[in-house]
């Protein structure tokens, strides 16, 4: 069902049983992008935009007012929250979960199973606002099931290892290794 109130763009592929509810955008930008693909029994909830030339998987759940960008990549049964914005070249693995308000800058991977509290920020400019900034971007890696709590801030370049878990409130400025449990500021191995 495609609530009236909804803008997608008419080359779209929208599979079986997917809602889209009132004013969101799908796809209706950069024409010369493949179309948006969104899979079947997926849910898009009011005021979400999904830029054209992302491809989005099955059971997939976006919150209300979530932005994502183009050229993102989103597997199946994946959850993201209001109010979170996905940027552009970001790629979601098999269930993952992005609890409301979190941020996932460009060239992000989160392996299969990751899962980020409320309000994560994720980083990707070492030195922001500096001419050769977008540049040099380094994307963050979260490996398959590792868990970030509740209001973290991930630094560009690390790598939350596989099953590891940040503590909520954490500043991590390096990679955390498989396993493993970090917290504070900056964070530090328990």
């Amino acid at each position: 069902m495609i609530h009236p109130t909804a803008l997608v763009e008419a080359s779209c592929y929208i599979g079986v049983d997917v809602t889209i509810g009132a004013f969101c955008v799908i796809g209706d930008d950069q024409p010369d992008l493949a179309p948006t693909h969104i899979g079947a029994r997926s849910i898009i909830r009011s005021h979400s935009v999904v830029y054209r030339g992302t491809t989005i998987g099955e059971h997939v759940q976006l919150g209300h007012g979530v932005l994502v960008r183009e050229h993102c990549a989103i597997g199946n049964r994946v959850s993201i929250g209001s109010h979170t914005v996905v940027e552009h070249h970001v790629v979601l693995k098999d269930g993952v979960r992005l609890h409301s308000g979190c941020f996932v800058p460009e060239y992000s991977v989160l392996e299969e199973g990751a899962w980020l509290g409320p309000g994560v920020i994720v980083t990707n400019a070492r030195y922001p606002n500096r001419p050769d900034t977008k540049d040099n971007l380094e994307g963050v890696h979260i490996e398959r099931g590792a868990t970030v709590g509740a209001g973290c801030v991930l630094l560009p370049g690390v790598c939350i290892g596989e099953g590891a878990l940040v503590g909520a409130g954490a500043v991590v400025v390096r990679d955390v290794p498989a396993g493993t449990k970090v917290v504070g500021n900056p964070g530090r191995v328990l």
